[in-house]
This record gives structure tokens, sequence and C-alpha cells, in this order.
């Protein structure tokens, strides 16, 4: 798949050293990249725990100083959540971002924060056809805006502005948005994470919490409770990533019909931005858990979900829609943006 970004005049000759980052709530994924005029080749790279760690400024000390402490020409870093004149707090972690305080720390000149979905957006240039899933091949005659929608820690959903040459991503907090519920058992699960969170936001119900969350929710009926193997796992790992994996094996039906509600959800929702971007160019699932479930996601009620809309099957019918399956999506493009697009 090739995509077009807008560029800033070529590089130099010399090239530069990028230090890009992908900062989430769980992870932090930190690389060196040299980038030059045709090339982005990797030096270094490391993952860091984000939760043990008070500030970021920590983390890239720490990987300066695991690699020879060589102050990159420039720091760009995809950050999950909304940053407004070059800082942010991010959604689901207790750190606030500054360009100018990182710039400060490290003692690099150029520091740029963009969103991780705005990132991940910029990272598919460098993707190919093993990087993806294909859930839906869409017409042949696909073109126009794009979306990506990413649950994991939290929700996040971008788009892609197609300007007739080329795509221009844009950061968005749609996943902040109201769930919003058609079924009974729909208000119903509404009502159960009322209860809890207060605004049930999309975040809620389809990031990664959200699928323990629904499993409780269903539990809540079931005689004979959960099998006790699954009981102690959950105890001891995450509950989510349990639930999830024990869908896909289909060694416990809770989890199973758990999973089911679950993709329903994200199908709507998936519908829902698609819709209200008119992404008629493709639609991208990232973030932790569509690769870990995809091959839920390319059972035939994920698709058929997602055309349940209000009288837009023919417009969604022709979309494609592909899972992302580079983990590293985020941080190539946070390495693009820091050598092309600042």
């Amino acid at each position: 798949m090739n995509l077009a970004f807008p560029r800033k005049p070529p590089l130099s000759g010399k090239g530069l050293t990028i230090l890009a980052g992908d900062a989430g709530g769980t992870k932090t994924n930190l690389a060196l990249y040299r980038a030059t005029p045709g090339n982005m080749a990797t030096l270094k790279e490391s993952t860091y725990h984000s939760s043990a760690y008070s500030s970021i400024i920590d983390i890239i000390k720490q990987f300066l100083a695991e690699n020879g402490n060589v102050l990159p020409d420039r720091i760009c870093l995809g950050v999950a959540g909304p940053i407004l004149n070059g800082k942010v707090e991010l959604t689901n972690l207790s750190w606030k971002l500054d360009c100018e305080e990182l710039e400060k720390e490290t003692g690099v000149g150029e520091v740029f924060l963009i969103n991780d979905l705005e990132a991940t957006a910029f990272g598919l240039e460098a993707l190919g056809e093993e990087d993806y899933v294909i859930i839906h091949e869409g017409g042949a005659e696909a073109g126009g805006n794009m979306a990506i929608i990413a649950p994991g820690t939290g929700l996040g959903e971008a788009g892609l502005y197609w300007d007739g040459s080329v795509y221009h991503p844009f950061a968005t907090e749609g996943g902040h948005t109201d769930f919003d519920p058609r079924t009974a058992l729909d208000i119903s699960l509404l009502q159960y994470l009322q209860k809890k969170y207060g605004i049930v936001s999309w975040e809620r119900v389809i990031a990664g919490p959200g699928i323990h969350d629904i499993y409780q929710f269903l539990l809540q009926g079931k005689i004979d409770g959960e099998p006790g193997w699954l009981k102690k796992a959950i105890e001891v790992d995450d509950p989510s990533a349990i639930i999830s994996k024990a869908a896909v094996e289909k060694t416990d039906p809770l989890s199973v019909e758990t999973m089911e509600l679950y993709v329903s959800y994200l199908a709507r929702e998936c519908s829902n931005l698609v819709l209200k971007m008119k992404a008629t160019g493709g639609l991208f699932l990232g973030g932790g858990i569509p690769p870990k479930i995809s091959s839920l996601l390319q059972d035939q009620a994920f698709y058929q979900n997602f055309l349940d809309c209000d009288r837009m099957q023919n417009l969604l019918k022709d979309i494609p829609v592909r899972v992302i399956l580079n983990n590293k999506t985020a941080l190539l493009g946070a390495a693009w943006y820091g050598a092309f697009g600042s």
C-alpha cells in the first residue's frame, strides 16, 4: 500500500539522527534512527514499562545512557493524549510532557510531540502487505479519506484527510465520545458501567479494560460462575488478555460470549468512525488488541456488525478494512515525522 504525505525539503546528504518514541499507558518504545533522503535505518531500539518511571525524561536519559549518550539531532514522540501548544498530559498515565522542558532536559534543540494515532498514520508508509490482516478487500476504486482506530490501554482514533494528492493525518479524541446502546442488553451494560465510571465513553467499552468489564457484567447472570482455572489466571495476570485468549482458543464459553459482544461493539464504533470521516479510502485497526484477536475479527460477525448502520451500507461495503500487525507502526511514524514532517 503506497501512501504519500506532505514532505519538507529533502534532507542534506549527511542525514539526521532521530530519537523516536511511542509513549503509551502500558509501555514506551524508543529507537534511534538514521534518516537520509532515501532511507530510514534503525540504529538502536528498547522498550520500557511506562508505569515504572515518573517521567518520559527519565526513560529518554536512560536510553541515551545505554547507547553512548550520543545526542540525536531531533526527538519526536508519539504520545497517547491531546497535544496543545507543545504540551500534553497522557490520558492513561500521570505524565505531563512539554517540548520546551524536553529540549532543556535532554539538550536536544528540536523536540516534537504528536498524537500516537497521528504517528500510527505516518507509520503506515513504512508497512508492507505482510504487516496487515485483510478483513475486507473493498472496492477496486476505493479512495479518499482513511480512518484508524486503535483499542489498547485506551482507545485512539484518527483520520487521514486526502486532498487529491497526499494524505494529511490528524488526531482526534473520538474514543471519549459517549457509548451509544441499541439493545436492552446494551442498556443494561451501560447502567452497569455507569455505576462504576459515571460517564461511559466508547473507551470504557472497547479499550482493553472494557473486556474484563463486559465479562464481569455477563458473569452476574451465570449460576455456575467462572471456572477455577480462569479465575486463578485472572488474579495473577491481565484479566482482559486472559479472557480474550480463552475466547480465541475457545476454552471458556463465557469468554467466548464476552468477546462476541466486544467484537460487535468494536465493529459498531468502526462504522461510526468511518461514517463521520467519510473514510472511503480504508479503515485500519491498530493498537494492542486487534492483532491478538484477528481470528475473531475475520469471522463474519465483525463485518456484519460493521455494515449494520443507518442506510449507508452501500458506502461501507466498498471500504477496505485491515488489521495492522506491526506493533512498531507508531514508532516508525514518529521517526518519519521527525525526519520529514517536522
